[in-house]
Order: C-alpha cells, then sequence, then structure tokens
C-alpha cells in the first residue's frame, strides 16, 4: 500500500469523523462511568496522530441535556489539550462566517481569532440530547463555541422555514461544501420537507467543482409514519452523507441508488442501549477528500468496552427439558449460566493483545420462555458475574411473545400486538405512548382541549426536563385562548361551546400553530421555575439508571434514551406569567451544599398526577374572564437578530454573501454530471483512484 504521507498532499482534506460520543453517560457508575471520557481522548489522539485538518462531530457529544461540571471540565480539558497548538491551519474559509456561526457573539471559524491558537478546529451540530432549550435557545456546544473550542454550526431559528447555508472550505485545489443540520423532532422536519420548506443553497460559481458533505442528526430508519427522515428527501447535489442519531456502527459509505449520493452512519462510540445494534463493533472515519474524489478508512475504537448478546429461545431446547420436566428451572439456569460464560470466553479472546480495552465486558442474555417455562431469580443468578461482567444487574432479561386468544375481541378493536413487540423497541417516546393511549382509548375519555401531540410534548418536557409546570402550564395557556376564541365568537348556548371547542381544537392539529401554543406554555413553565429560584445548579445530575432493550410484553417506562427531545425552539414570551404563580424567595440563600438545606416550593415534589391536578382550581369555560385579557403575541419571525460587532479585523479569507447562494429547495433534480469516486480503504491501492460517478439517469 501506498504511503499515507504521499497521499496526504496540499490539495487534500482529512476530516476526522464521529457521531454521538455520549460525553458523561453513567458517569456515576463505579464501572462504567469512565468509558465515555477514555474514548473522546482516543478519538483525540487518533485527529493529532493523523494530523487532519478539521473533526466533525455528527451532534449529541453530550448525553445529558445539562451536562454536570465534572463532563464539562473534562471535556474543556481534552479538547484544550489536542486541538489547540502551534500546528498551522492549511484550509480557508471562503463563505459568510456571520450566516454559519449566527449562534455566537464572535461569528468567525475558531482558529481565525487572534486571541486563539487552534491548531485542529472542531466543527460539531448539535442532536437530540444536547440540543438548544430555554427562551434563548442555547445549548452546551454554545458554552464551548463561546469559549474558542468548538465551531457549533446548523442550528436553524426558525420553525417556518429552514435555509440551510454551507461553510465554503478550501484547501489547495480543492473546495468542500459542508452543510449541517442539528437535531430537530422528526415529525416536524419530516412535514417541513413534504412542503417544501427547506432549502439548501449552492454556491453560484463552479456548482460541479464543490465537494457537498452534509452532516445530519435525525432518526434514519423508520419508527412511525412520519418519525424519521427518507434519504429520499435530501438533495441530490450532495456526495456524503454523515448520518447521526442512529448508534449502530454502519460507517462503510453506502450509496443511495436514486439521490446517487452517498451515506455514513459511524454510530455511537459508546454502548448507552443493551440491544443488538450497540453490539456492533465501534468505529471512527477518516475521511480524505480531493477534488470531487473521496476516501473514507475506518478506524476501530480500542477503548470502547466489549458488549456481546445473544437469544435463547427455551422451546427450541426440547431435547434438553419441557416445561413438565422435573426440576426444569434449575435445567433453565444452568443452560443461561452455560451461555453467558461462552460470551466472557469469546470476550477474553478477543481482549487479548488489547490493553486498553477495559476488562469487564456488557453481557446481555435475552430469554424467550414462552410456552409455559417459569423465569428464575436474576438477581440471584446475576451474584455469579458479579466481578466479572460490568452489568451485573441486567445480565439476563426475560421476554415472552404475547400470545393471541381466538375468539375473543379486544373491546377497542386496536391490535396490540402491534404496539408490543418482543424485539427491542428503540426510540419509544412519552409523546408516543400519549398518542397510543389515546388512540385505543374509548370516546368519553377523548382529550377536548388539548391536542395529543401538546400533551405529548409537555409530558416529555415534565419527564426528559423536569419542567414540572409544563402540564399546568399549558392546559391553563389552551384554557385562557379556548376562552378568548369563545367570546370573539359570541357562543353562549352549550350545545355550541361543545361544538365550537371541538372545531377550534381540530383546526390547530398537525400546524406551526399547535407548535407554537406547545412552545409559549413550556416557556411559561420555565419563567415560572426561573422565579422562584430553582435555577439547577447543583454539580451533578440525578443518578441515571442503565438504558436497555424493551423487549418483553409490556410497555416500557418512558426514558430518554435515544429518542427525540420536545420542545425546543426560540420561544418569545418567557416571563408572560411569572407574577401569577411566583413564589417568595428564601432569604439568606446560601452557596454550595446549602441550597439544599432552603425549602423546597410545594410545585417541586409533585409527581406527574399531581401536575394534571393542579389546574382543577382554575376557572372553567364560560366563567368569569377579564375581557379585557391581552392578546397573546408569539413572535415566530425570521428576522435576523443583530449581532455585537466584534473589535476585530474581518476574517482573513475572502468571503462570500449569502446572496451569492441560489436557492434550490429540497428535491431538486441536479442536470450535472455527478463526478464524485469512492474507493473502499481496506484495498491496498490510492484512495483516489477509482471509477467515475456516472451521471443522473
Amino acid at each position: 500500500m501506498s504511503s499515507e504521507n504521499t497521499l496526504d498532499d496540499e490539495d487534500t482534506f482529512k476530516i476526522l469523523i464521529s457521531t454521538d460520543i455520549h460525553l458523561g453517560y453513567l458517569e456515576k457508575d463505579a464501572i462504567r462511568g469512565s468509558d465515555s471520557f477514555h474514548t473522546l481522548k482516543e478519538i483525540l489522539e487518533c485527529a493529532k496522530e493523523n494530523q487532519v485538518d478539521l473533526i466533525l462531530l455528527g451532534g449529541d457529544l453530550f448525553h445529558e441535556n445539562k451536562p454536570s461540571r465534572r463532563c464539562l471540565h473534562s471535556c474543556i480539558t481534552m479538547l484544550r489539550e489536542y486541538c489547540m497548538g502551534d500546528s498551522p491551519v492549511t484550509f480557508n474559509i471562503l463563505s459568510d462566517q456571520t450566516i454559519n456561526f449566527n449562534t455566537t457573539q464572535f461569528p468567525w471559524v475558531n482558529y481565525q481569532d487572534e486571541n486563539l491558537n487552534i491548531s485542529i478546529p472542531v466543527f460539531s451540530i448539535h442532536g437530540n440530547h444536547d440540543d438548544p432549550t430555554g427562551a434563548e435557545g442555547l445549548c452546551a456546544l454554545d458554552l464551548l463555541s463561546a469559549s474558542g473550542l468548538v465551531n457549533h454550526f446548523g442550528h436553524s431559528h426558525s420553525v417556518e422555514r429552514i435555509e440551510i447555508s454551507p461553510i465554503l472550505l478550501q484547501k489547495g485545489s480543492t473546495k468542500l461544501a459542508l452543510y449541517g443540520l442539528g437535531s430537530i423532532p422528526d415529525e416536524r422536519l419530516y412535514r417541513m420537507f413534504v412542503n417544501k420548506q427547506v432549502t439548501m443553497l449552492r454556491p453560484k460559481e463552479d456548482q460541479d467543482n464543490w465537494f457537498n458533505l452534509f452532516a445530519i442528526h435525525q432518526n434514519r430508519s423508520k419508527h412511525g409514519p412520519t418519525n424519521y427522515i427518507p434519504e429520499q428527501f435530501l438533495d441530490d447535489f450532495i456526495d456524503l452523507v454523515v448520518w447521526g442519531h442512529e448508534h449502530e456502527c454502519l460507517i462503510t459509505p453506502t450509496r443511495n441508488e436514486q439521490q446517487l449520493f452517498y451515506v455514513t452512519q459511524p454510530g455511537s462510540s459508546v454502548a448507552t442501549s443493551l440491544s443488538p445494534g450497540e453490539a456492533a463493533k465501534k468505529h471512527i472515519g477518516l475521511l480524505r477528500v480531493k477534488g470531487r474524489k473521496m476516501n473514507l478508512q475506518k478506524i476501530p475504537l480500542k477503548t470502547v468496552r466489549q458488549f456481546f448478546i445473544q437469544d435463547v429461545v427455551l422451546a427450541d431446547y426440547e431435547d434438553l427439558f419441557t416445561p413438565d420436566t422435573p426440576q426444569v428451572t434449575k435445567k433453565v439456569e444452568n443452560l443461561c449460566y452455560a451461555k453467558v460464560s461462552e460470551m466472557l470466553e469469546e470476550a477474553e479472546r478477543e481482549r487479548l493483545g488489547c490493553p486498553l480495552t477495559p476488562e469487564k465486558p456488557l453481557i446481555r442474555l435475552r430469554v424467550d420462555y414462552s410456552g409455559g417455562f417459569e423465569t428464575f431469580n436474576t438477581s440471584r443468578f446475576s451474584q455469579k458475574f458479579v466481578d466479572r461482567v460490568a452489568n451485573p444487574k441486567d445480565v439476563i432479561h426475560f421476554l415472552r411473545k404475547r400470545e393471541q386468544k381466538e375468539g375473543v375481541k379486544d373491546e377497542f378493536d386496536v391490535d396490540y400486538s402491534k404496539l408490543v413487540k418482543p424485539a427491542a423497541v428503540e426510540g419509544l417516546r412519552v409523546e408516543d405512548l400519549v398518542k397510543q393511549y389515546f388512540e385505543a382509548a374509548e370516546q368519553k375519555v377523548q382529550l377536548s382541549l388539548l391536542t395529543e401531540q401538546g400533551m405529548g410534548k409537555a409530558i416529555q418536557e415534565f419527564v426528559d426536563k423536569d419542567e414540572k409546570d409544563a402540564i399546568e402550564e399549558l392546559i391553563t395557556y389552551q384554557l385562557e385562548k379556548t376562552q378568548r376564541h369563545l367570546q370573539s365568537r359570541g357562543v353562549t348556548t352549550e350545545q355550541d361551546i361543545d361544538a365550537e371547542i371541538q372545531k377550534f381544537r381540530d383546526s390547530k392539529k398537525n400546524t406551526t400553530e399547535e407548535e407554537d401554543d406547545i412552545k409559549e406554555a413550556i416557556n411559561r413553565a420555565r419563567a415560572h421555575r426561573m422565579e422562584r429560584g430553582d435555577l439547577d445548579l447543583s454539580d451533578e445530575p440525578a443518578d441515571v439508571t442503565m438504558d436497555s432493550d424493551e423487549e418483553s410484553g409490556t410497555l416500557p417506562a418512558p426514558t430518554r434514551g435515544r429518542g427525540r427531545g420536545g420542545g425546543r425552539g426560540r420561544g418569545s414570551r418567557g416571563g408572560a406569567k411569572g407574577s401569577a404563580a411566583s413564589e417568595a424567595k428564601p432569604a439568606g440563600r446560601g452557596r454550595g451544599r446549602g441550597r439544599s438545606q432552603r425549602s423546597a416550593p410545594a410545585s417541586q415534589t409533585r409527581n406527574i398526577f399531581q401536575a394534571f391536578q393542579a389546574t382543577s382550581q382554575r376557572s372553567q369555560i364560560g366563567g368569569s374572564t377579564s375581557s379585557a385579557a391581552e392578546e397573546v403575541i408569539i413572535d415566530d419571525s425570521d428576522e435576523d437578530i443583530p449581532v455585537m460587532k466584534a473589535t476585530r479585523p474581518p476574517p482573513r479569507s475572502s468571503s462570500l454573501s449569502s446572496s451569492s447562494f441560489p436557492k434550490y429547495s429540497s428535491q431538486s433534480q441536479s442536470q450535472t454530471s455527478r463526478g464524485v469516486a469512492f474507493e473502499d480503504s481496506d484495498e491496498e491501492d490510492n484512495p483516489f483512484k477509482g471509477h467515475s460517478r456516472g451521471s443522473r439517469r
């Protein structure tokens, strides 16, 4: 194979690609707490050893929306250690950086800042775990961006139309257009693609000479009718898509025969659930781009904890036992012990010669006990491997296929076998459970004031982000808005009120107005929390329980997992009702641990059912409300937010203004020759040698 140094000339971009690092996952776990930190260090060391031009992260750098101080400190320390230095950056940025980096008061790439000395610039979009929240729309990446360590791009401020402006990079004769789109709720983005509200801008000059790279963080596999983004939605002029959010490592680029681009899915660098997709070997990618040709080299990660998973169906072992065999439970336990021991032996063989690999592997044995078998005590069983595995509490997972009884018709005529699957349920979210509940519920318990989506989002905020007032504020806000609507219509009779409420509710379903109402209610809840002084200043997040695959016969408890977050966006009236529910702040608030000694407001200890009951004291529809109620105005305009002028000279490279980009709506048809070549890194030849991709048929 040719020397890499001869291939990496002055015209070749070298980009290290990684997604879903989930820094801080299970950081309080005694065994697995440091896994994500060790892997990030390995990724940065790999970037420095290979002397890459830049690092591209595809979202979910952090596992928590509000990372702990330890997590932020470790991340900043490693970025400063490996990404700062005297090595020159050999590429230039040609695009308007005030548009590319529109989330910071320093709208230029960090390596062009005269106060910083950056050797490896990091470009990152946000994911669904570290997505922007609050009225300011800030996320953990914005902290790293303001400190000059990460270049955060791909943040869309509008919920009505998205324009993706690329970062135009040039190294020698190679021109690279880097597109990015941070995580957006899949249903909303799906609808925007269908309505042609997503536009990808392209440079006017020499469009065929640009290599187009797109980073996205959405569901790739189909989790519902609109709960994913089909590859066909993306524009056909793209050459390579770096797909984040999906944790299974499918890093070898696959060609989409319809749109004629390649897709690489690096996957996560740490296993956040015990599902089959996480068992694939973890890799990062070293992408080389020269002209319109590319090569992706797979680099295996050595610090990732081993994970082995196996399925056992007891009914397939009729030669050993049946449900009627004496002491069958003991024999089943012996079989499981043998299977786990086999996986441990395999892990030990693979770990030989790899000192960086953690000693204790993750082991999961899924046992299907359908057909009359009984389970055994998993806790007692796990004690046999407590010193040999990293997850001793959940080595065994029992599941049973639901048996359909003939001649019995469900009351609501719902096929629950489609809702409860024996396989792992990936990405099941709280709002999905809410929607499924009301689809199966009878008419008399259907929602009459709220929509299913609104209720699901409010519960999502309650559960995932600890917004204890989200449900109450949503109900209150919708009640006030419906009252004003009825007053403007002059409806008086009870029958007309019911009909008008139903009509008003249905008119908002799956519209921008519905999303605006949800955001307004959530912003009110956050404003109330801030006025109470509940600022979430604790050092560490709550204990994180292990995410596991939910393949049992019951619906899983709602967890964040890898599902889509809710309630993001700009918001506009964070303090609209602050004085109505504010509570007196305790005097003499101390520092450090003294904070936990103050008396907490009653709302902070409510459970999810009490959140619904909190609105029972509110006035009913048609009750006494102020006729002079102020009209709620939600600002969703796309006007540019003024940016603080920097007291520094403009970037050293030339710039192309945004007016130099013609607009290409999604699904545009390209009539030019594709001309992109791909070579697998496993072949022993020049990675830039390959056949040209033919023109679009």
